[in-house]
């Protein structure tokens, strides 16, 4: 009788450690149609991305490609609006959105810190599964739950701000340096770049009002409470809605001067006297004089 050899793997385990060569190709699909995989095994620069990214039922398919893009990126890679904006075509306005989104749903963390050099600056923690590392995890430790683990509560939206007639770049650019420079009256109206971007239309809307630059600024950061502000964003939104001022009043325009004709000199038809009048018309002593009234009156 044949004896078996014990260190021989069986045929299914031999077929299924061939299909985990490397470089093997996967093709899946049904013959139905539909969706068919054509698949070759990465074996080096690549990123996984979950489903619960790639699948999300409410990110936008914007924040899904921005999320995957920022997942990719190394260590220190700059991923604000403006460095965004410059490598793609979407335009800072929507890029700003997606951010806010991957925020709200926990994708993207910010968080403000001091340089070496003192300096006050946002860095962005990208969470490849949310809810699961970081701040998350700390907590959890000190906070223990007995059934679950709690679940993070979405950062709550911006209130809105006015919205100018019309959105001059050249005025969303001056509004937005102006937010910019808000740090410098108080430190503790440090603004992220998709705060920024939501508050700038409501600093337009001021500024096409007649008011100046200067003006603004000091409307916004003058009166601030003692206590340490731990949203200054949304001060500044709720700032801008409540004391919109008026616009200006309408101003008629001027009525323009009277202008004096500044006739040619010409020969009276009845004296032949020089005078400045219209050609072919009388001097004022031969012209026809209006016959009197008798009641002291004249009659044309």
């Amino acid at each position: 009788m044949d004896t078996q050899n014990p260190s021989a793997p069986p045929r299914a385990h031999a077929r299924l450690a061939d299909n985990k060569h490397p470089n093997r190709r996967v093709r899946s699909g049904s013959s139905d149609g539909g969706l068919v995989h054509d698949h070759t095994r990465h074996t080096t620069r690549f990123t996984v991305i979950g489903n619960h990214l790639a699948r999300h039922p409410e990110l936008s398919l914007l924040a899904i490609g921005l999320a995957t893009h920022i997942q990719s990126l190394p260590q220190s890679a700059r991923v604000d609006i403006k460095s965004l904006a410059a490598r793609f075509t979407e335009g800072a306005t929507r890029i700003a959105a997606a951010l806010r989104e991957l925020e709200t749903h926990g994708y993207l963390r910010r968080e403000r810190v001091r340089t070496p050099a003192g300096r006050i600056v946002t860095r962005t923690v990208s969470c490849n599964q949310p809810g699961r590392g970081g701040h998350a995890e700390a907590e959890s430790a000190r906070h223990p739950h007995p059934s679950r683990p709690a679940k993070k509560q979405p950062r709550k939206a911006l209130p809105a701000v006015p919205q100018p007639a019309y959105r001059s770049p050249t005025l969303l650019q001056t509004a937005t340096d102006l937010l910019a420079e808000l740090r410098r009256t108080d430190p503790r109206l440090l603004l992220s770049a998709c705060d920024t971007a939501h508050l700038a239309p409501g600093v337009a809307a001021w500024l096409e009002r007649d008011l100046s630059p200067t003006a603004v600024r000091h409307a916004l950061a003058k009166d601030l409470p003692s206590e340490p502000i731990h949203r200054p964003a949304a001060l500044l939104a709720h700032r801008l809605t409540a004391q919109l001022p008026p616009p200006p009043p309408f101003r008629a325009p001027a009525a323009p001067p009277a202008v004096r004709v500044e006739y040619p000199m010409t020969n009276c038809d009845g004296c032949d006297r020089g005078f400045r009048g219209p050609k072919g018309s009388r001097c004022r002593d031969c012209r026809p004089q209006p016959h009197a009234r008798p009641n002291g009156g004249h009659l044309a």
